[in-house]
C-alpha cells in the first residue's frame, strides 16, 4: 500500500512539472540570429493563467504576458540594430537562458538539393573554404526533413550553431557563402536557416488552398511521380519545414529549385508565385524572393527545361523577386547537380545587396531580351540590362537559331552590335522567329561586360507540346 502511494505521488509530482514547464520552440535558442529592428515574436507553452517575465541585455524592458486557457503564450519583442552577443532570459516556474543571442540579417536558404548541396557530397569549393569557416558573426539553423498533413508550429531536433569548420562543411554551401558576402559586405550578424530537401516538388512547399484553387496548377500536381526517398504529397513539406518559422521574422528567401517540375513546367509560374505569396501572407512579411534559374541539364524529354526556365523567367517580373542566371556555371550537362557553387552563391547576394540593401554600385542583373525588329533576313536584338554592352566568351556566338513561317529552325550567325545582337541564317530568307539557348542542355557563351550571361528567350510564342501536357 505504501509503495502504492508513493507511485502516485510521484505520478502526480512528474505531471506537475510537466505541465508547468516553460517551453520555447526550437528556432528560439542560444546562439540564434534575430532580425534587426523588427518586432520578434516569442512563444512557447507553459501552463494556463501562468504568467511569463522575459528580458532581454539590450534593453532594460520587462514583457509579460500570462498564459492563456490553452497554455499557449507569446510576447512580442522589439530588436535594435546589429549587434551582440546578448543575452535572454525567459522565467516562469522555470528559467530559461539563451546565450549569444546576434542582432542581424536572417535569410531562409530553400529548395531541392542544389541548395542543400554541401561539403559532405564533395564539393570542391566547400571542402577548400571550411578551415577558413571560423565565424562567430555567421549563424546556421538546420531544418531536418520532416513532413506533416497539417501546418505545425515546432521543428524537433532543430538548433542553432555557430559556422565553424565543422558546421561550414555540412551546411548548404550556397547558403553559406551567400551569407559570408552578406556579413562582409553590411558589417552584421547573417543567421541562415536552411530547409531543403533534394528530388522534391514545389507543390510540396506549397500551402493546399494554393494548389486547389487553380485547376492548372491541379493538373501539373496530377504528373507527380511518388518515390521512395522524398515526399510527393501536396504541402507536407511546407506544413513541416516551412510554417513553423513563419513566426520568426526574416530579411528574405533565397531559392533553388525547379527540376523536380519540367514535366509540369506549364504551370510552374502560377505554382511558384501562388506559392511566393502565400509565404509572404503567413509570416506577414512582403519580403524579397530571390531564385536561382535551373541549370542546362539533359532532361529526357525535349525542351521541359527550357520551358520551366522561361516559366521561371517569366516569373521573376513578380514583385520584390529577383532571379539569376548560372547556364555559364555548368561543367556537365549531364549532371542534375553542377558543382560551381560559389558563382551561383555570390549571384544571389549581389541581387540581395543591390535590391535590399541598396549598393547601387553593383550591376546584378544578366542581359534579357527586349525587343527586336527585322530588314530583309536580318533579326536585329535589343536587351535589357545591357547598356554598357555585350561580349562573346568564344571566336563566335552560339546557340541562336531563326525560323520563318513554317517554325523550322536553324541556327543562325550573330554577331555584336554594342548593346546588340544581328542574328541570320542563309536557309532562312524570311525571319520570323529567334531563339536564343532554348534548349535543354545550352551552354551559350554571350555575356553582359560584367560578366552575366545573357538569359534564355524565344521571340514566338509557337506551341510546343512536351508529352505530360495532354
Amino acid at each position: 500500500m505504501a509503495v502504492r502511494v508513493v507511485q502516485i505521488l510521484l505520478t502526480f509530482f512528474i505531471c506537475f512539472s510537466l505541465q508547468a514547464k516553460v517551453t520555447l520552440p526550437s528556432v528560439l535558442g542560444s546562439h540564434m540570429v534575430l532580425q534587426q529592428k523588427s518586432v520578434v515574436k516569442f512563444w512557447g507553452s507553459a501552463n494556463p493563467t501562468e504568467k511569463i517575465t522575459i528580458t532581454t541585455s539590450w534593453d532594460t524592458v520587462s514583457y509579460n504576458t500570462v498564459t492563456t486557457g490553452n497554455a499557449r503564450w507569446e510576447v512580442q519583442i522589439r530588436t535594435p540594430a546589429s549587434g551582440g552577443p546578448y543575452s535572454i532570459r525567459i522565467k516562469g516556474s522555470n528559467t530559461i537562458d539563451l546565450e549569444d543571442v546576434m542582432i542581424g540579417e536572417v535569410w531562409l536558404c530553400g529548395g531541392q538539393s542544389n541548395m542543400e548541396w554541401s561539403g559532405l557530397n564533395k564539393l570542391e569549393e566547400a571542402i577548400e573554404e571550411s578551415p577558413r569557416a571560423n565565424n562567430k558573426q555567421i549563424r546556421f539553423f538546420y531544418v531536418p526533413k520532416l513532413t506533416s498533413y497539417y501546418p505545425q508550429d515546432h521543428i524537433p531536433g532543430a538548433r542553432w550553431v555557430v559556422c565553424s569548420p565543422e558546421e561550414m562543411i555540412r551546411f548548404s554551401t550556397i547558403g553559406y557563402f551567400f551569407g559570408k558576402q552578406l556579413q562582409e559586405k553590411l558589417h552584421t550578424p547573417v543567421g541562415l536557416i536552411s530547409s531543403c530537401w533534394g528530388g522534391t516538388y514545389a507543390e510540396s512547399w506549397t500551402p493546399a488552398y494554393v494548389i486547389e484553387n487553380n485547376a492548372l496548377i491541379r493538373k501539373g500536381a496530377a504528373n507527380r511521380t511518388p518515390h521512395a526517398i522524398r515526399p510527393h504529397e501536396n504541402s507536407v513539406a511546407y506544413n513541416a519545414m516551412i510554417f513553423p518559422l513563419t513566426q520568426f521574422p526574416i530579411a528574405g528567401v533565397i531559392w533553388y529549385q525547379g527540376e523536380a517540375n519540367v514535366n509540369a513546367h506549364y504551370a510552374y509560374d502560377k505554382l511558384f508565385k501562388g506559392m511566393i505569396d502565400s509565404w509572404r501572407a503567413a509570416w506577414q512579411l512582403d519580403f524579397p524572393f530571390y531564385y536561382v534559374q535551373i541549370a542546362p541539364y539533359k532532361y529526357p524529354f525535349p525542351y521541359i527545361g527550357a520551358l520551366l526556365r522561361e516559366k521561371q523567367t517569366l516569373s521573376a517580373t513578380h514583385p520584390k523577386t529577383g532571379m539569376v542566371v548560372i547556364s555559364d556555371l555548368v561543367p556537365d550537362t549531364l549532371n542534375i547537380h553542377p558543382t560551381k557553387k560559389v558563382g551561383v552563391a555570390l549571384r544571389l547576394a549581389n541581387l540581395a545587396l543591390h535590391d535590399t540593401y541598396g549598393f547601387s554600385a553593383i550591376q546584378p542583373y544578366s542581359p534579357s531580351y527586349s525587343k527586336h525588329t527585322i530588314l530583309e533576313n536580318k533579326v536585329t536584338l535589343e536587351f535589357r540590362h545591357a547598356e554598357n554592352g555585350l561580349i562573346s566568351r568564344g571566336e563566335r556566338l552560339t546557340c541562336f537559331e531563326v525560323a520563318g513561317a513554317d517554325q523550322r529552325f536553324f541556327p543562325a550567325e550573330a554577331r555584336i552590335v554594342k548593346n546588340k545582337v544581328v542574328v541570320s541564317s542563309d536557309s532562312v530568307a524570311s525571319p520570323v522567329s529567334v531563339r536564343f539557348g532554348f534548349s535543354n542542355t545550352a551552354v551559350p557563351n554571350l555575356f553582359s561586360r560584367e560578366g552575366l550571361p545573357v538569359n534564355m528567350f524565344r521571340t514566338d510564342n509557337w506551341d510546343i507540346v512536351t508529352p505530360f501536357m495532354k
